[in-house]
């Protein structure tokens, strides 16, 4: 028997013995005193094997079988699916293997396969989180990120945009460099499907903001003295929409949690559909956005 049972076994015997009543043997052992009631007429009939689950030594009805288990094994080992996070890879066998299981189980599987996770997560610095916009299109973080999307050692550059009240992706497009042009495509999109935002949320890159803006001495700021926009930021004056630069990436931090969910993600679903461009790649994002913008985004605080 179990320390549980052993111990449930001692508490029934003194209530089979009136040693205590059946309400203080129900809450001894934290269950109703219908079930105490139960427990000592199974006692009484069978003695202490009456409080052995009837499940014991049995294989669960959950578990799954040896043939899938080596199967999910060897998918995770596989050149498309290997490097994944766990939780990604429960997704892609549902939805182009047709094997649906639990992330418990897939974590089980893989781990006992001595397969660990390669999503870890980092000890955060601790920092105020600045609470969401009320609506959407109030702010859009927009930023761009270098990285080896199709393997190897070549970096392109992904640029985004991300909706601060909604976590919805409004743009994506990829480039060879961080450029004006990325940015503008993504500005494109959003104002495309979500209409013209408020504000958006920026680094100082001199895309944004030129680089002369920091160099007017006190006296000519109070003169009146001011910088050119910069190209983009002259068209988002146009359209109406404020640019707010940030400080540092911790201001930013909601798209840059995006990259580490794409980084994450993205290779394994290039790797998937054969991906090897960034022609293919934005042309891929259409329909990845509303995929990722189902799973992921929130509800506003408050609706337009």
């Amino acid at each position: 028997m179990s320390r549980k049972e052993l111990n449930r076994y001692e508490v029934i015997t003194r209530a089979n013995s009136g040693i205590i009543t059946v309400e203080e043997a129900a809450e001894a052992l934290g269950i109703t005193e219908r079930q105490v009631t139960r427990l000592r007429n199974g006692v009484k009939k069978d003695g202490a094997a009456a409080l052995i689950h009837k499940n014991r030594g049995k294989p669960t009805m959950r578990a799954i079988s040896e043939e899938v288990k080596q199967k999910v094994e060897a998918l995770y080992k596989s050149e498309i699916y290997t490097g994944a996070n766990f939780l990604h890879f429960v997704e892609l066998l549902a939805e182009h293997e047709n094997i649906h299981l639990s992330y418990t189980t897939v974590r089980k599987t893989l781990n006992n396969a001595g397969i660990q996770s390669p999503k870890k997560r980092r000890v955060s610095k601790a920092h105020r989180t600045r609470k969401r916009k009320a609506q959407e299109g109030m702010l859009i973080q927009i930023d761009a990120t270098p990285y080896e999307w199709f393997g190897g050692k070549t970096q392109y550059s992904l640029h985004g945009g991300i909706d601060d009240a909604t976590n919805n992706i409004t743009g994506l497009y990829m480039t060879k460099n961080e450029c004006m042009h990325g940015y503008f495509e993504i500005m494109r999109q959003t104002i495309e499907t979500k209409g013209i935002p408020i504000s958006t949320y920026t680094d100082m890159h001199s895309i944004f903001r030129s680089p002369k803006a920091d160099k007017l001495t006190i006296e000519e700021q109070i003169a009146g003295k001011q910088v050119n926009d910069t190209q983009f930021g002259r068209a988002m004056r146009e359209l109406g929409i404020t640019l707010i630069p940030a400080r540092s990436p911790q201001a930013k931090g909601r798209i840059e949690r995006l990259w580490d969910t794409l980084q994450s993600r993205l290779v394994i679903e290039f790797r998937r559909h054969n991906i090897k461009t960034v022609h293919e790649a934005n042309a891929f994002f259409c329909d990845y956005i509303t995929k990722f913008n189902d799973k992921f985004a929130i509800s506003p605080e408050e609706v337009n």
